[in-house]
């Protein structure tokens, strides 16, 4: 069964709380609160000229599985914006190629896309069209099944409509505007160019013309955008505004950053959070040899070896050779390279499948099969669209990848990992490529920007790039860690001597060459002054190349340097447990709500206070703790939302629509099912409210009961909260049988990395999450860095669970800023507050659980509530002074 990553689920999350603040204020504001919901800075939202139309982008790299999101959002906006039970859905893709794939996947039953759809909306109330098939929609259906149109975004992209399929008039979607007025204007008229269409009569002009592209403007549709990034252009958004929708997300793993068209970036997904949750393939393994053949032998031994290693899995995976072979007029063509194959390396022939535009031997063929023979791929410049098989694993090039434009297409098609799984054996949870070029440091930075254009951070990127020995005999040997053991070595020639001092070369090699040049080799970090020397040998464009190949290496060298990369451990953290029974268990949040006793719903009066529904002549107006909601009543334009207000609603029917959109983990569903047979006569009957009123509002009454069920969990674990941290018991204690630990290989980090000058020497992992070159966390930062009794230290994660440390609060979970490794084994944990928040409950709470957890490891644990000047007058660093002793 299909299961989302945590990364997905908190994607959908940000999705939904955006378009709930939007729904009842701006779409501004939203935005802004759901970067600070995600504790990022936030920044301007763009209007793009659609007013409060919600116009977001979902950025995820490539292999993040964008396409099943997508499926995913449909239920998310439909619940939290459209407010509709049946929505119009259309889905546009770049290409006519994916458009095929995403269309059959989505008329598949039992596909993950189909699925994510058919949970929400039953199988029996979704319809997926494509594009050309939407003469097939009747009337009947719209407002009571799912509409998803797949199509491509070229079709609708044109400044004249007429003649166009989309925006043809059509008999069959005459009965959609039967009646229909368009009193807001939003729908084409009939003009003069559209008389030559067929059944059309000069007396024509000036009515509604019956099109699809006018069937959707009626509707108002979801788009959903996939991989749109490139067509971001005025012209598409002209086109999008004909179509009137009511909310467009975009998912893309670059979106667009240009100063007037940027994209509204509402969640981001870094490469190394895939890589935490087994999504993709890293670090890759890249050995580069003098010649092809070299490159060739080697990728057909790392893919023999692999398979061996894929026999100890539990599950089928054959590991797939992909090879880009010359164009015809090179020195390595596809005959050449398979000739090669055969009769140099002993493949068999069976085992070889030629992808090109004119040999289409994967046609027809189950990569995935186990009885399919194919182990080794060869084509030129790229496989089909969306050709996407997890079973590849390795890329070999006998092209210089330096010229190659296809390089970051197929080196995609191996990051991807076998059922998103991670592999017993390490071989096989990493991609390998090899290459046909002499120079490593020139090779590494061609395809550091490569995963950068594929949606990886600068740093990512470099971290994720590690180098294979060519001169090995066995593949795998010395890459069982895959760690730097040595610093990185950058070699290029100039044409004239640097000039060099002793402080400025002391890690610099500098060679005469017998053409008259000066080989240059520096092992290890490049010095703001070696640079500038090294930058005064070369003029022009090459001076752009060196200075970018020295930021690369120094990228490089700092990654190598963080402990995490050489091998070492961070101590386990011990937590905080309670007693249930004879055994110890994790403390969790859901812990205090039943601390003495179990939480019962029914104890909470049935109500919504804050709740209230008054119709006027157009709209109903939902006043819900103090923001007033306007929704308008369906008029003859809105019929199909007549469909669910019918004369027959009773109570009970929205009893049992409303229990499974408010039910929530831990509500005992008796419970749930008693408070809101109390709460709707509640509303209707004590209040007086209209059922009708309650039926049309319904996502939004649903929104309310929900506020209010959170808001009586909180009280019960408030109550508890305070019984357990605030009474001296013995049945918490901060326990070393029941650790966190923090994996070398595991630091899902999200942009914006910490790129600023001052380099740390002590953080654990090469990235440092969202840590700006300014600020008071920054400078708390650089007191820990410098501590002589600092080992090392994290920037802890917040919200993810397996790679973040965290203690219990009340409500959700406590993640302190900074977790320090002290050198005599001693763990600190520090949480800065500026002053304005070293006293709010909040940080009451934090301080609270904080302080119990040192206070009961027995002097093993140290808590920190630091400030930049405490009750006392002492700074940061005497404080870390004091704690650490």
């Amino acid at each position: 069964m299909f299961t989302l990553k945590d990364y997905q689920t908190r994607a959908l999350a940000a999705l939904s709380h955006f378009l709930t603040e939007a729904r009842s204020g701006t779409v501004d504001e939203a935005f802004k609160q759901s970067y600070l919901e995600q504790q990022l800075p936030p920044i301007p939202y763009r209007h793009y000229d659609f007013g409060e139309m919600p116009y977001v982008c979902m950025r995820l790299p490539t292999g993040g599985g964008k396409t099943v999101l997508a499926s995913y959002s449909v239920s998310v906006v439909q619940k939290a914006y459209l407010e509709q039970d049946y929505p119009v859905v259309l889905w546009l893709v770049p290409t006519n190629t994916i458009r095929e794939q995403t269309l059959e996947a989505l008329k598949t039953v039992g596909h993950p896309y189909r699925q994510a759809l058919e949970n929400e909306f039953g199988l029996d109330r979704l319809r997926v069209f494509d594009v050309g098939e939407v003469t097939q929609i009747r009337r009947q259906d719209i407002g009571r099944k799912t509409l998803v149109i797949v199509g491509t975004l070229a079709a609708l992209r044109v400044e004249d409509t007429s003649g166009r399929k989309v925006y043809v008039h059509h008999e069959d979607f005459e009965p959609h505007f039967v009646g229909i007025t368009d009193p807001d204007c939003r729908l084409e008229r009939i003009g003069e160019k559209d008389l030559q269409e067929n059944g059309l009569r000069r007396e024509d002009i000036g009515k509604i013309k019956a099109s699809f592209a006018n069937l959707l403007a009626l509707h108002q549709p979801l788009v959903i955008m996939d991989e749109a990034h490139n067509a971001r252009t005025k012209l598409t958004f002209d086109t999008l505004k004909r179509l009137h929708p009511a909310c467009i997300v975009e998912f893309t793993a670059t979106p667009d950053s240009s100063v007037t068209s940027a994209s509204n970036i509402l969640y981001r997904c870094s490469a190394s959070e895939l890589k935490a949750e087994n999504m993709i393939k890293l670090p890759i393994v890249l050995t580069e040899h003098k010649d092809w053949q070299a490159a060739v032998r080697d990728a057909v031994l790392t893919g023999k070896k692999l398979a061996l290693e894929a026999q100890k899995e539990s599950d089928f995976v054959r590991p797939i050779v992909l090879f880009q072979a010359d164009a015809k007029n090179g020195e390595v063509p596809v005959e050449v390279l398979k000739t090669h194959l055969i009769g140099q390396l002993h493949v068999d022939e069976r085992e070889i499948a030629i992808a090109t535009g004119k040999q289409r031997e994967l046609d027809g063929l189950n990569l995935f099969s186990p009885t399919c023979p194919i182990k080794y791929i060869i084509t030129i410049e790229a496989l089909k669209e969306g050709w996407d098989c997890s079973f590849a694993y390795v890329f070999c090039s006998v092209k210089d990848v330096r010229s190659s434009k296809d390089a970051e297409q197929l080196l995609g098609r191996v990051l991807r990992m076998p059922h998103a799984k991670r592999r017993t054996s390490d071989a096989l949870n990493r991609a390998y490529a090899h290459l046909a070029s002499p120079d490593f440091a020139v090779v590494a930075k061609q395809l550091t920007d490569k995963l950068i254009e594929m949606g990886f951070e600068t740093l990512e990127a470099a971290a994720n790039i590690t180098q294979g020995n060519p001169n090995q005999s066995d593949a795998f040997d010395g890459q069982d860690d895959v760690v730097a053991r040595t610093e990185p070595t950058i070699r290029f020639e100039v044409e004239a001597k640097p000039d060099l001092t002793l402080e400025t070369s002391t890690n610099v090699t500098v060679t005469p060459t017998a053409q008259n040049t000066f080989s240059i080799e520096i092992k290890g970090e490049v010095s703001p002054e070696t640079k500038t020397q090294l930058l005064k040998t070369v003029t022009g464009t090459q001076k752009q190349q060196l200075s970018a190949q020295i930021e690369h290496h120094n990228l490089r060298v700092a990654v190598a340097r963080a402990p995490s990369q050489s091998g070492k451990s961070f101590a386990s953290l011990p937590q905080l447990c309670c007693k249930q029974g004879e055994l110890w268990e994790l403390l969790d949040t859901d812990a205090f709500l039943h601390w003495r006793g179990e939480w019962s719903l029914l104890d909470f009066p049935a109500e919504l206070p804050n709740f209230n529904l008054v119709q006027t002549a157009h709209t109903f107006e939902v006043d819900m703790d103090g923001k007033k909601l306007s929704y308008r009543l369906a008029d003859q334009n809105q019929a199909y939302n007549l469909d669910w207000v019918e004369s027959g609603y009773t109570e009970n029917d929205l009893l049992f629509w409303l229990e499974p959109q408010v039910r929530q983990i831990g509500l005992i569903p008796s419970q749930l099912r008693g408070f809101l047979a109390k709460l709707i006569p509640n509303l209707t009957k004590s209040r007086g409210l209209p059922l009708t009123g309650l039926v049309r509002s319904k996502y939004v009454l649903a929104r309310a009961v929900r506020e209010q069920i959170e808001i009586y969990r909180q009280q019960a674990a408030d109550k508890g909260f305070q019984y357990a941290l605030f009474e001296e018991t013995d049945d918490l204690e901060t326990r070393f049988d029941h650790v966190f630990e923090f994996s070398p290989g595991y630091y899902p980090a999200r942009p914006p990395f910490y790129q600023g000058r001052y380099q740390f020497s002590k953080h654990f992992y090469p990235e440092i999450e969202d840590l700006k070159e300014d600020g008071e966390e920054f400078e708390c930062a650089k007191l820990i860095d410098s501590h002589p009794k600092v080992q090392y230290w994290i920037r802890n994660l917040v919200n993810r669970d397996g790679a973040a440390f965290r203690l219990p609060l009340a409500k959700n979970w406590f993640y302190p800023d900074f977790v320090v490794e002290l050198v005599d084994g001693r763990l600190l944990v520090v949480e800065y507050k500026g002053k304005v928040y070293a006293t709010n409950d909040d940080s009451r709470e934090k301080r609270a659980v904080g302080e119990l957890w040192a206070k009961k490891s027995g002097g093993q644990c140290l808590f920190l509530m630091a400030e930049k000047k405490n009750a006392q007058g002492k700074g940061v660093f005497q404080q870390i002074y004091e704690q650490v002793g």
